[in-house]
């Protein structure tokens, strides 16, 4: 595999890269840096490449796994998820300060999930992966990934309704 060749596969797929790592990690600086590390591995065994049925699914695995690997060092003690593409353009003031405010409860709640609940939520209802593709990428079997989603939807859903029925009795 040649360079141009190189840059025509990957280019289809680094933005999901970037944004798998922008959402696991602190700040653009750290998932440009991440990007380009799993690009730089990926170059140096560009070889092997054509032994995997799908160097998109590598690529977001090592993402993944990079990523994890700082957040486990101690320079990653300070990160957090942060999103800023939830607001729609068109709505009012009122509806876009709204959704600033449910975003930004839904990735405090996000913060708070078990890893791998955080990476499938991404993965499927930001990235819009297949649970196929979630699935080999994650190394679990399919059910086991829906299963997972639906119980991190689940933790979502009941957060935001505490958080939006404060102070409200019910009968």
């Amino acid at each position: 595999m040649n360079q141009s060749e190189f840059i025509n596969i990957t280019n289809t797929f680094k933005d999901r890269m970037f944004r798998l790592a922008k959402r696991l990690l602190v700040s653009t600086e750290e998932a440009e840096d991440a990007t380009q590390e799993v690009l730089v591995r990926l170059w140096k065994n560009k070889a092997k490449l054509d032994t995997y049925s799908s160097v998109e699914a590598l690529a977001i695995t090592i993402t993944k796994n990079y990523c994890l690997d700082q957040l486990k060092s101690k320079r990653a003690t300070e990160m957090r998820i942060v999103h800023s593409n939830f607001t729609d353009g068109q709505a009012s003031l009122q509806k876009q300060a709204e959704d600033r405010d449910s975003w930004s409860w839904v990735e405090k709640i996000m913060h708070t999930l078990p890893e791998q609940q955080k990476i499938i939520v991404q993965m499927r209802d930001v990235e819009q992966y297949e649970f196929e593709e979630i699935a080999k990428m994650m190394d679990m079997n399919e059910t086991a990934v829906r299963v997972a989603l639906s119980r991190a939807r689940k933790t979502i859903r009941e957060e935001l309704t505490k958080k939006h029925s404060y102070g409200i009795e019910r009968n």
